[in-house]
């Protein structure tokens, strides 16, 4: 039986994620671990730089023509990122 002090570990790991304000970096990692799932292994390998900023993922990209191409499949991209992650977080994708 717990006492009124005990916690599960997942509790505790919670509370810990919260007090030091984890959450942004924790779901940052997730988006960005997920890219190679959502875009695939070719433009996952023409991935220079991936990151988020106030809702915007950056991707900077090698290739010109994928950067034309990928930026009329913004909505879509959007939409499968925010599904792999189970949250709508990311609002437009910017490409470097």
């Amino acid at each position: 039986m717990k006492g009124s002090n005990e916690q599960s570990l997942k509790e505790v790991i919670d509370e810990l994620i919260k007090t030091y304000k984890l959450e942004d970096g924790m779901t940052e990692s997730k988006v960005i671990s997920s890219w190679g799932k959502v875009a695939g292994k070719l433009i996952f390998n023409h991935t220079e730089k991936i990151f988020i900023r106030k809702r915007k993922l950056y991707l900077k990209l090698d290739s010109p023509a994928l950067k034309n191409e990928l930026s009329f499949e913004k909505t879509k991209i959007i939409k499968k990122i925010n599904k792999s992650i189970d949250q709508n977080l990311i609002e437009d994708i910017v490409f470097l």
